[in-house]
This record gives structure tokens, sequence and C-alpha cells, in this order.
């Protein structure tokens, strides 16, 4: 099972009523079981406090098993101790936290400094971070569907 994260600055891609070509393919790929969504702590709060589309979905894909809910005291542990990184460019350490805790090496984000810490080995390593992106087109493209192929990009079930 591949597992990935969404980053909240994208979540209307995902989750919004009117989700981009490219989100609406992400978000097909966890509802068919071909992927799922790994989240918690702070990371999860953004989510449901940023997507009002996300929280209603959530509820369900939990129970359907789509969405992997990490512990939030073991994610905020491990944010705290990411946060002391003097490589850490971006002010999400908890979107870090729920990739290590997990194994999710997929990332969907358009924050340039995530996506740097993502995939900076100190961070994310073995393997190590991938970017699912609309910054160029929102369209589906050749890296967006061979991304969603990609069954090394989780580590841990």
């Amino acid at each position: 099972m591949m597992c990935a994260i969404v980053d909240v600055n994208i979540a209307r891609e995902v989750f919004g009523p009117d989700p981009t070509p490219a989100g609406a393919e992400f978000f097909d790929w966890i509802n068919r079981g071909s992927g799922r969504l790994v989240t918690g702590g702070q990371q999860l709060k953004e989510l449901e406090t940023g997507s009002p589309g996300f929280r209603k979905w959530a509820s369900v894909a939990i129970l359907a098993g789509v969405v992997r809910r990490l512990d939030e005291d073991e994610v905020d542990t491990k944010s705290n101790h990411i946060g002391h990184s003097k490589k850490l460019r971006s002010n999400d350490p908890h979107v870090l936290a729920v990739a290590q805790l997990s194994g999710a090496r997929l990332l969907f984000t358009n924050d340039d400094d995530l996506q740097r810490d993502f995939k900076t080995k100190e961070h994310i390593d073995n393997p190590r971070g991938r970017i699912y992106h609309t910054r160029r087109s929102k369209e589906v493209t050749a890296t967006h569907k061979r991304l969603l192929r990609d069954r090394t990009l989780c580590q841990r079930g």
C-alpha cells in the first residue's frame, strides 16, 4: 500500500467542491484504495480546520481504511524534535513528523520550503521524499500518473 500526505495549502484542490484535475486524480487514487492518506497531530488539525470538505470525507474514510490516523502525541513529540533542526526551512515540522512516523514518501503540496524539507536527506530518507504538486499545471500530467503508480513510496502500512 502506498502512503501519501496532503498539505493544507492544497487541500481545496483535493477535497474542495471544485477540485483541480490533478487533485481529483489524487482523491480518486485514495478512494479506490490504491493509496492511503496518512495524517495525525497538528497536521490533521490543520486539515480539519482548513478544509470543510476534508473534515466531512475523513470521518468515513478513516472507517473505510483509506486514511491512517497516527497517534497525536507521537506526531507532536516528533514534530517538536524536528522543529529544532537547523536545516528546517518550512514551518511544517508536523508534516515531516507524519512522514517519518508513517513511512509515507509522497507529499502533495505547493509550498516551496516544505518541498525542500521533504526532499532533504536529514528529514526524509530511505527512500527519499517525492512531491506531487500543481504549481506548473493543474491538469493530470505524466509525472502525476507516475507518482501515483510508484509502490516504493511507503515503508510501513
